[in-house]
């Protein structure tokens, strides 16, 4: 919706900027610090207007390589700071349980699992 209106107002910009560059047809004396030069003013407005559109669009141009270069350089960050994370989880998980395989945290998972027995009376219940 907002790359709509963009197109519309540019539009509109550049259907005034003809229309005020036709009404203007007139040769002035534009002064190019060496030199004179008469030209028509149409010719005058619609060059500044196109430099104007330039300037303006290598500016957004650059600002968007600068933020995908930024973009990079913060996924390479998070890509490493998720591989320190993981290390680290798994160092802790292997620091957390004993050579047995039960956790030194205190928890009763094991403890809560009935081993088999042996005896046939209690395998008949």
């Amino acid at each position: 919706m907002k790359t709509q209106w963009s197109l519309i107002a540019a539009l509109v910009i550049a259907l005034l900027t003809a229309v005020f560059a036709v009404i203007n047809v007139n040769s002035v004396q534009v002064n190019l610090l060496f030199s004179r030069v008469s030209i028509p003013l149409i010719l005058l407005i619609l060059g500044c207007t196109l430099l104007g559109g330039l300037i303006v669009g290598s500016f957004g141009i650059f600002r968007q390589y600068r933020l995908q270069r930024e973009i990079k350089r913060l996924t390479t960050q998070l890509h490493t700071l998720q591989e320190e994370h993981t290390s680290t989880v798994e160092a802790n998980a292997d620091v957390t349980y004993n050579a047995t395989g039960s956790s030194s945290t205190g928890s009763t998972f094991d403890q809560d699992i009935e081993q088999p027995s042996s005896n046939p009376d209690r395998l008949s219940k």
